[in-house]
């Protein structure tokens, strides 16, 4: 790599760069895109698959989440990789891996190896996240700067949220679902030849060392737990669920205490003792939670209740993917006023109101509804994730910049996971609850029609007309009924996220100004 490529990490006021810089941060939004689209397509993918594979309803759960749970498990030891051997050289690996198994994702016969493909690109994916954000420090020492930065960063989340649901829909309407994974090989490309001449390489001078059962620790803490919050949300209250999250407290608990006795340890647990940097974690990880858990069940509803195809339902969501990218644009000039404890809470209401809606017209059934609380939970949102991830990177020293953008990232996706686990193991159990089976419905297919609303879709389609209508009309009813419990609890979580920023992200002398 060319001196002239490499850039100094200075000041919080340090230099301000130019073309170049912009052009790097360009590169940097195209795997942000792609992991932003690869969720949102696979959500209005998953009728295709669950009509196609048949999964379970656990494994449905687990196409969804094996991706996100091996992604927030692996992130703080690739982010520390990364501060190790070199950020851009991780996102390059990240990326040629991620490409490769997205073509083999796209051709799984079976849930079961779809599954596995899914977590082969959440261990690429790892390789992806820190990289790209940590990278952006070291692009834009320049605080300002990097505040504008990080907004279009972030709002690339929300493009790739607003374009997935487009392309994937076309897609879906003209080919097989495996044509949406295919996506990452044409925006992967560009990202591997402009990286390579617009990326300086940065690493930490001082890294923490390799720990390997520090690495299985990570993975042993959060394992358990959300796999524990999968058999409840499925099967009910259960002692394997609750052995499981104790063992990964107990874990986590004891990788805590590893990290905090190491001389040089593997992730700075000093971090987290700023309140404004745990905090900005805290307001991350709900708001996604809440998020995710939205976008999975709505999808749901326009296509098997309301009847949208998937490019219709896709362009329904539009407008509110739209209104999170200039919410996080538009709160940046705001930001350098007024206090984050102030801006972040008047945010996330917007969010709470958002969901309300959605609880009060669920059994309205209503695309308009639908599309007007989708606008403004996503104001809220984008306003929020724009000032929150600016506050993680600038609470932490620029030499562990992989290292606190591998926990911001963590945050995110283990709120992918309890998003889909918690909001959508509510509504799946509310679901299969509330389902009253008509009389005249045979046993294995009154099973299939418990297992999830596609496959009580499926199972209403292969009965007389007047049985299967009755089924459909009954399998809606409960699924309403489960929008509506889901939603309060949305709104609670993001209310939840107001509390702790109006509390923790008040200007303090550990945020450099």
């Amino acid at each position: 790599m060319s001196t002239t490529a490499t850039i100094r990490l200075t000041s919080e006021d340090g230099p301000r760069v130019g073309v170049r810089g912009w052009a790097a941060l360009a590169v940097l939004m195209l795997p942000v895109l792609l992991v932003s689209i690869d969720n949102t397509v696979l959500s209005f993918a998953l009728p295709e698959i669950s009509l196609a594979l048949a999964p379970t309803g656990a494994e449905q759960l687990w196409i969804i989440d094996s991706y996100a749970l091996v992604l927030a498990g692996l992130l703080v030891t690739m982010g520390v990789l990364g501060d190790r051997f070199g950020r851009r050289r991780m996102l390059f690996i990240g990326a040629t891996g991620f490409a490769t198994v997205s073509v083999l994702a796209a051709f799984a016969p079976t849930a079961g190896l779809l599954i596995a493909a899914r977590v082969g690109l959440g261990f690429f994916g790892a390789m992806l996240m820190p990289s790209t954000l940590s990278l952006l420090r070291s692009v834009f020492p320049n605080r300002d700067q990097r505040r504008l930065a990080i907004a279009i960063w972030a709002s690339a989340f929300s493009a790739g949220s607003a374009l997935g649901p487009v392309v994937g829909g076309f897609l879906l309407e003209h080919f097989a679902w495996g044509s949406v994974f295919l996506l990452a090989v044409p925006m992967l490309i560009p990202l591997l030849i402009g990286g390579f001449w617009l990326l300086p390489e940065s690493r930490d001078p001082s890294p923490g060392r390799i720990d390997p059962l520090g690495i299985l620790m990570s993975m042993g803490a959060m394992v358990p737990v959300v796999y524990a919050i999968k058999s409840f949300a499925v099967d009910g209250p259960n002692a394997l669920a609750g052995v499981l999250a104790l063992l990964g407290v107990f874990v986590g608990f004891l990788f805590v205490r590893r990290q905090l006795r190491a001389e040089v340890p593997m992730l700075d647990m000093a971090l987290f003792r700023r309140g404004g940097f745990s905090g900005a974690i805290l307001v991350n990880l709900l708001s996604v939670v809440a998020l995710v858990g939205f976008l999975y069940f709505v999808p749901q509803q326009l296509q098997l209740v309301l009847g949208l195809s998937p490019m219709v339902a896709g362009l329904a969501l539009v407008p509110g993917m739209a209104m999170m990218i200039v919410a996080g644009l538009s709160v940046v000039p705001i930001s350098r006023r007024v206090s984050p404890h102030i801006v972040v809470p008047v945010g996330l209401s917007l969010s709470v109101l958002g969901y309300v809606i959605v609880a009060m017209t669920a059994q309205l059934n209503s695309v308009a509804w639908l599309m007007a609380a989708f606008v403004v939970l996503g104001m809220g949102i984008g306003a929020a994730e724009t000032v929150s991830n600016e506050l993680i990177l600038s609470h932490a020293p620029p030499a562990k910049a992989g290292a606190a953008s591998a926990v911001s990232e963590t945050a995110y996706e283990l709120g992918a996971v309890l998003g889909t686990a918690v909001l959508g193991g509510i509504i799946t159990a509310f679901y299969r609850g509330a389902l009253v089976i008509p009389e005249n419905v045979p046993a294995e297919t009154a099973d299939q029609a418990r297992e999830t609303l596609a496959g009580a879709y499926a199972a209403a389609e292969g009965l007389p007309p007047a049985v299967g209508d009755s089924l459909w009309q009954a399998a809606i009813h409960a699924f309403d009924s489960g929008i509506v419990t889901t939603s309060l609890i949305g709104a609670l979580l993001v209310a939840s996220a107001m509390v702790i920023s109006a509390i923790t992200l008040r200007p303090g002398r550990d945020v450099k100004r």
